[in-house]
C-alpha cells in the first residue's frame, strides 16, 4: 500500500513545467521535481498546502492512495 503523487497529472493538465510551479508557488525546485516524479519519501507538509491552494484541489486529489503495491 502506498500513497502516490498526482502531481504530474495535474500540472500537465495545466499545461506548467516544474520549475514554473516551483516558482510560482515559492517553493524549492528539487523539492516539487521529486514530488513531480514520484520519489518523494516524506511529503512535507507545507509543500503540499502550496500545491492544494495553487491547484485548488484536496490533498486526496494530490495523493493517490494504491493498494495494490
Amino acid at each position: 500500500m502506498y500513497l502516490r503523487s498526482n502531481l504530474k497529472a495535474l500540472a500537465d493538465s495545466h499545461g506548467i513545467s516544474i520549475r514554473e510551479l516551483a516558482r510560482d508557488i515559492d517553493y524549492r525546485f528539487d523539492s516539487v521535481r521529486i514530488m513531480y516524479n514520484d520519489e518523494m519519501e516524506r511529503y512535507p507538509r507545507e509543500l503540499l498546502s502550496k500545491l492544494c491552494v495553487y491547484f485548488s484541489v484536496t490533498a486526496a486529489e494530490l495523493l493517490t492512495f494504491d493498494a495494490e503495491e
